[in-house]
C-alpha cells in the first residue's frame, strides 16, 4: 500500500512529521494566486492507487477551504484510491445553532462541503459547544486526537511543580485530563464575557498555587484576553508569572505579543496550527489515527 501526504505551505514542517510517523512519501502541495485573486493548486500527480492524506490546518479557512478541494478532486483524478483530511485545527465549529433571525449555521454547512471531498477526517480536539461529538455533525468517519496526554508529557517534564490552571468551565474537559495524566492539581475559574475583548475572571485560590508554577492551558487561545485577565489577577496575588500553553495557537491580530507583555514566563502551543510558539508536536498522535482510517479504507470492499 502506496500511502502520501500532500500539505499546504503553512504546514509542511507538521507535514514532513506526519509523514515520517506514517511511513507515508511527503510532498508539499503547491499553491499560488493569479493577479486577480484566483487560485492555482498543483499537486504530485503520480498518485494511481494511493491513499493520499492532504494536511490543512483551517486557522484561515475561507482562504483554504476552494484550494483545499482543489487538490482533493485533483488527488482522484489522478487515481488516489482514497483521500482523507488531516486538519489539525478544524474550523467552523463555533456557529453550530442560529443565534440571530437569518443566520447560516455554518457548522453543518461548512462539514458537508468538506464531506464532498474527502473520505475521512482527522483532526485535534474540536472546539464542540452543543454538539455532542463530533461524528453527530460529519457523516464521514472521523478520528479526534487528544492533545491532553501530550500536552501533559510535556508538563510534566518541563514544569513538574505545575498547577494547571483553566481560564473558564469550558476548558474543564481539557485541564482535569491534562492535570491528571501530568499528576499534579489543577483549578478551573469562572469567565464572564461582555463582549469580543471584554472578559472578566474570577481569582484562583491563592493557598493552591502556594509553591507551584501556574500553567494556564485552553484549548483555542484566539483573542487572548481571558488569558491576559487571568495572567493579571496571578500577578496580583504574587505567585511566578505563569506558564501559558495553547492547544490551538489562533492569536488573532496581536494577542501573541499581548500575551508577551501582559507577564507570560512563556507561551508554548502545540503544532496545531503553524506558529513560532509551537513546542509541543501532535505529529505521532496525528499519524496514528490517520492510519487507522487508511487500514479501513483498504479493507473497504467498495472504495469512494
Amino acid at each position: 500500500m502506496s500511502r502520501i501526504v500532500l500539505s499546504f505551505p503553512a504546514d509542511t514542517a507538521l507535514g514532513g512529521r506526519v509523514a515520517q510517523a506514517l511511513g507515508a512519501q511527503h510532498t508539499p502541495v503547491g499553491w499560488r494566486h493569479f493577479p486577480d485573486g484566483e487560485s492555482l493548486v498543483t499537486i504530485e500527480p503520480k498518485l494511481e492507487g494511493t491513499d493520499v492524506a492532504i494536511l490543512a490546518s483551517l486557522r484561515e479557512p475561507d482562504a483554504l477551504a476552494l484550494p483545499l478541494r482543489f487538490a482533493a478532486d485533483t488527488a482522484r483524478e489522478f487515481g488516489a484510491r482514497s483521500v482523507g483530511l488531516i486538519a489539525p485545527y478544524l474550523a467552523y465549529m463555533r456557529q453550530d445553532t442560529r443565534f440571530e433571525p437569518g443566520q447560516a449555521v455554518s457548522a453543518p454547512l461548512f462539514a458537508r462541503f468538506l464531506e464532498e471531498g474527502f473520505d475521512w477526517l482527522v483532526t485535534v480536539d474540536p472546539h464542540l459547544h452543543r454538539i455532542g461529538a463530533l461524528g453527530t455533525l460529519y457523516r464521514i468517519p472521523v478520528e479526534v486526537v487528544a492533545a491532553a496526554p501530550v500536552v501533559a508529557d510535556w508538563i510534566a517534564t518541563h514544569v513538574p511543580d505545575a498547577v494547571v490552571i483553566g481560564p473558564d468551565s469550558e476548558s474543564l474537559q481539557w485541564v482535569a485530563a491534562v492535570a491528571d495524566a501530568a499528576g499534579v492539581p489543577y483549578q478551573v475559574l469562572n469567565k464572564t464575557r461582555h463582549g469580543d475583548t471584554d472578559v472578566v475572571v474570577s481569582l484562583p485560590d491563592r493557598d493552591a498555587l502556594a509553591g507551584r508554577t501556574p500553567v494556564l492551558v485552553d484549548d483555542i487561545v484566539s483573542s487572548g484576553r481571558t488569558i491576559i485577565e487571568t495572567i493579571g489577577h496571578l500577578a496580583r496575588l504574587g505567585v511566578p508569572a505563569p506558564v501559558v500553553v495553547a492547544i490551538h495557537a489562533v492569536f488573532a491580530g496581536e494577542a501573541y505579543t499581548a500575551l508577551q507583555l501582559a507577564g507570560a514566563a512563556s507561551v508554548i502551543s502545540t503544532d496545531t496550527i503553524a506558529h513560532p510558539s509551537n513546542g509541543i508536536s501532535m505529529a505521532t498522535s496525528l499519524a496514528a489515527r490517520a492510519a487507522v482510517r487508511i487500514l479501513d479504507m483498504a479493507n473497504s470492499e467498495v472504495p469512494r
